[in-house]
């Protein structure tokens, strides 16, 4: 949500019901060619999402909503629809002139990236004291993966497939948010991101529709907490609507183009979830959806998200994002791109300035009628009041509050939880890890090692980069225990322009040679990850490669911790290192948590929310692709004329839903309560789960299910419901998953959307590669 463009005095030139857009249905129909049913319906039934208590409609509110609105003239009203940002310097908080005397002016009703319960009590006073209607500033900031206390990356979240620890880290971010005054939070991102080269893949859940859905309702829940107007909640934004993550190329702000199809059954059920939890601000994406920028998309903002979804909280673009639609060739200047926002349902315009400096003039001019600013502005007005905000202006600036909730011990100790649960062993050959309680001497070698500004990764708020991360080194040394040598060197760079270099490996591997096993700590910079941070090499960064293959013709054994915001290409460590952890960039706690995995105090149980290409060439990957006419299983052996690759094999490094443990899952057949169900009915498959080794470990059983034939085609395979379970050695435990038919709808070739007959494959496994149980196939009938 940044940019190049900041406003000068000179800037006047569940789940499955998303696809509702079509209809609102979900009944069978007969399988039939697309080409025999080309004929969209168009849905009139608006889908009304299940909003909690603290939304349901209030009369005293519109009563006073009413009365205010009344008073307010044009210019008052428009700044509540204007969202400008503070800024920081290394003194602290400050505002700019301008911006102070727009607020006295009552034409700026909204600021983001103030915090601290003396700064925004300030600014509050500024609004409230000196402005004729006394109306409120709401304050938002970019609290993505914790505020003060940092979590690790929304990817590594999404990593645990636990949604309690999801939720725990949003309720965590608002509490400490909200006690330094900040009212609203830009998250979650719940884009579908399928293209590793793409920054940005680091701040959403992943590839998957099912799973991405989930973590958007337990990040929206645990933002909002059962009330709004507690004081220690904050206001949650789904972003970015829509389409963000298929980015052309890859490259962030670039151009997407997708199939309404697509849209409807990848794109846009997160977004739905989000809804269906309550969310209450939504924030529109860079892109464009079908030649229109999203900004200016009344298809999404209007038809999609208030006719069809009953969406009634409001709408903020993304940073500048209305100035743009000049830059995409949409709008002639920034008064006609203000005019199609407002009329396409944008309700409040970030930085740009565009509404603030040029809607008086379209209202002038008849090509904005008043009716729509008060609409927009009553949307904004009603959150400032469910919040609380015209109650008490100053309720969230307490600066005992403060003092007493930044970093609670209990928050380090959930941050530090979440970290392990996040991480994902990708390789452990030999029982490498957990580190052998006879090493007496570990090599601590790479860039990551001791490193606190990487710990806490992009998009870390208000963290303290500099001091408060605990590092790999730092979390070793305090686990290690008497008698145990860990002996650190950086010895490689991840700086692009190291490549070819050796600086520092003959200090690395000196520390090697005199070390019973090597632990080295590698991957991106925290900056190579996260907005404007796209790549076209998933490789490690700089000389560490060339390090790590160092490293291991020492002999010695080798730990790889992978930290980094995206899948990268690890091939050749696959093959060659023994061990291998994702430990993605795990946070404030982050070193303490490395080292409870790596010695085993924490059994790890996260699971890829992403798949891993080989090699930046298979990318853009995902694991329920679908199959061509000529998949590379029905070939011969070395088959040429069937979809594949000249060099490099069609399968990923590592799958979606991929990760190992230090003890071992075994999973019996799996059964069918009934081998068909009809409209109305509902299966359930079932097997049994036991822990076949020597510790006690987690494991998230996946339940993937095939429909074989449609009226369009189906992807290979589709996530269908997930459980994560703990078992004690020798345990056993039966999971079981039940499906309706509402649950195997999609975008049907006539554009509907809902289910169909026919015949489905099921089967319930450790990952989307696995079939560890033996398929089974059931029937859905009229």
């Amino acid at each position: 949500m940044k940019g190049p463009i900041a406003r000068t005095s000179t800037l006047a030139a569940m789940l499955l019901a998303t696809t509702a857009c079509a209809t609102a249905q979900t009944a069978p129909v007969e399988r039939a060619p697309a080409a025999q049913a080309t004929t969209a319906t168009v849905g009139t039934v608006p889908i009304q999402p299940a909003q909690p208590e603290w939304a349901a409609r209030d009369a005293e509110m519109d009563r006073f909503l009413d009365e205010l609105i009344g008073k307010m003239t044009l210019e008052e009203k428009v700044g509540q629809l204007t969202l400008l940002t503070s800024d920081w310097e290394s003194t602290g908080p400050t505002m700019r002139d301008s911006y102070q005397e727009d607020i006295r002016a009552g034409k700026v009703g909204n600021i983001f990236n103030a915090y601290t319960a003396d700064y925004t009590r300030e600014l509050q006073r500024l609004a409230v004291e000196n402005t004729r209607l006394k109306i409120p500033l709401m304050f938002g900031y970019d609290v993505i993966h914790g505020h003060r206390t940092i979590f690790p990356i929304s990817l590594g979240e999404a990593a645990s497939w636990d949604m309690d620890a999801v939720e725990k880290s949003a309720r965590v971010s608002a509490e400490e948010a909200s006690a330094e005054g900040i009212h609203w939070t830009f998250s979650p991102m719940v884009d579908i991101a399928r293209d590793a080269r793409w920054g940005r893949i680091s701040e959403g859940a992943g590839e998957d529709v099912y799973l991405g859905s989930r973590v958007a309702k337990a990040r929206v829940e645990g933002y909002q907490g059962d009330d709004l107007g507690a004081t220690d909640t904050v206001l949650a934004t789904v972003k970015h609507f829509a389409g963000y993550g298929a980015a052309q190329a890859g490259r962030d702000y670039h151009t997407v183009d997708i199939s309404e199809r697509t849209l409807r059954d990848v794109y846009l059920p997160p977004f739905k979830a989000a809804i269906d939890a309550g969310v209450g601000s939504i924030m529109t994406s860079f892109n464009e959806y079908d030649g229109v920028p999203a900004s200016g998309s009344k298809y999404l903002l209007t038809d999609v998200l208030r006719d069809q979804w009953g969406f009634d909280g409001f709408v903020v673009t993304d940073y500048t994002s209305i100035n743009e639609m000049v830059a995409h060739g949409y709008s002639k200047d920034l008064e006609q791109a203000g005019e199609q926002a407002l009329d396409a349902g944008v309700d409040m315009d970030l930085q740009g300035a565009v509404f603030l400096e040029n809607l008086a003039g379209s209202i002038a001019a008849g090509r904005v009628s008043m009716d729509q600013v008060d609409t927009a502005t009553r949307r904004v007005l009603e959150m400032k009041y469910r919040l609380g905000l015209f109650e008490d202006p100053y309720r969230y600036a307490d600066n005992a509050r403060q003092e007493a909730t930044l970093y609670k011990p209990e928050f380090l100790e959930a941050a530090r939880d979440v970290a392990r649960k996040s991480m994902v062993l990708l390789k452990n050959e030999g029982d490498t890890l957990p580190l052998a309680a006879g090493a007496q001497s570990i090599a601590l070698i790479g860039p990551l090692a001791d490193s606190k500004p990487d710990m806490i990764g992009s998009w870390a708020a208000a963290g303290d980069r500099q001091t408060r991360p605990v590092t790999v080194l730092e979390g070793f040394k305090a686990r290690a225990g008497r008698g145990v040598r860990v002996e650190y060197a950086k010895g490689a760079s991840y700086e692009f322009d190291a490549e070819g270099k050796t600086d520092g490996f003959a200090e690395a591997l000196a520390v090697a040679d005199r070390s019973d096993v090597i632990v080295a700590v590698m991957g991106e910079k925290w900056d190579m990850t996260g907005e404007a941070a796209s790549r076209t090499s998933l490789d490690l960064p700089g000389n560490q490669q060339a390090l790590l293959e160092r490293l291991v013709a020492t002999g010695k054994p080798v730990v790889l911790v992978v930290m980094s915001g995206r899948p990268n290409s690890i091939g050749w460590a696959d093959e060659n290192v023994p061990a291998i952890l994702h430990a993605w960039y795990p946070g404030t706690q982050g070193g303490h948590a490395v080292a409870d995995v790596v010695f085993g105090d924490y059994n790890p149980s996260g699971k890829l929310p992403v798949t891993f290409p080989r090699n930046v060439g298979q990318a853009p990957i995902h694991y329920d692709m679908k199959n061509t006419g000529r998949p590379i299983e029905l070939g011969e052996p070395g088959a040429k004329y069937v979809s594949r690759y000249l060099n490099t094999p069609n399968s990923p490094l590592y799958r979606f839903g991929y990760g190992l443990s230090y003890t071992d899952f075994a999973y019996s057949p799996v059964t069918l309560s009934a081998p068909r169900m009809g409209a109305g009915g509902s299966i359930t498959a079932s097997a049994t789960i036991t822990n076949a080794g020597s510790r006690a470990g987690e494991e998230v059983v996946q339940l993937y299910v095939r429909d074989l034939v449609g009226s369009v085609t189906r992807p290979v395979q589709e996530l269908k419901g997930f459980e994560k379970v703990m078992l004690q050695p020798g345990e056993s435990r039966t999971v079981s998953f039940t499906l309706e038919p509402e649950d195997l709808a999609f975008t049907r070739g006539d554009m509907s959307h809902g289910w169909e007959p026919g015949e489905f494959r099921l089967w319930i496994a450790p990952s989307s590669g696995a079939e560890a149980s033996t398929p089974v196939t059931f029937t859905l009938t009229e």
